[in-house]
């Protein structure tokens, strides 16, 4: 018959060596790091003079990945300054990865949202105009009219949102399609929340 189990003392660890564990981080400290970058990153690229640093700033994702974007703000709102941040971020990859495919979707979208083209400004609609729309978006939130940029992102996901509908078959681009409509939705109320000074 073998001897019975005894339990063991727990030990104690540091707080470091609990978070080398994979232990949770404070969901408190993870809200404030989250509005706390994404209020760094805005207010140093519009106070930033120099070209060399609000080109740096939109190529972010490419530097240090998205995935540590994702980390630092896609649990936040939609419609917080974090929220459209990583909205921002990301459409901005897709179109980088993906240029012919948002391309031929927006291409697709125009006859459907010619407002929305209009505001967006995807002119011809080729891949290298929409990776040159993607990047003057994310320029213009450090370098002009914050409020104008979300709307231009807004009107850009519409277009490509209303193609992608048409122009692909399946449940899944239905799907799709309306996750973009949504995020236009929520680039657009964060617009309106930058102008009332309201977006945190």
């Amino acid at each position: 018959m073998s001897e019975p189990h005894k339990p063991r003392r727990p030990s104690y660890r540091e707080p470091g060596a609990l978070e080398a564990l994979g232990q949770p981080s404070d969901p408190i400290a993870q809200l404030h790091a989250a509005h706390e970058t994404a209020a760094a990153l805005l207010h140093t690229g519009r106070a930033a003079t120099d070209p060399a640093v609000t080109a740096r700033l939109v190529a972010l994702a490419d530097d240090i990945g998205l995935g540590t974007l994702a980390d630092l703000w896609a649990s936040r709102p939609a419609r917080s300054l974090p929220g459209v941040l990583w909205r921002l971020y990301l459409l901005r990859e897709w179109v980088t990865t993906d240029p012919h495919g948002a391309a031929r979707e927006y291409a697709a979208g125009i006859r459907f949202t010619e407002p929305n083209h209009a505001v967006a400004g995807v002119e011809p609609p080729g891949p290298d105009e929409v990776r040159r729309v993607a990047d003057e978006i994310l320029h213009g939130v450090f370098d002009g009219d914050f409020a104008v940029a979300l709307e231009r992102a807004a009107a850009f996901c519409r277009v490509v949102s209303s193609g992608r509908a048409d122009v692909t078959e399946g449940a899944r681009a239905v799907i799709q399609a309306g996750r973009l409509q949504v995020m236009a939705d929520d680039l657009a109320a964060g617009a309106r929340l930058w102008r009332a000074g309201e977006l945190e």
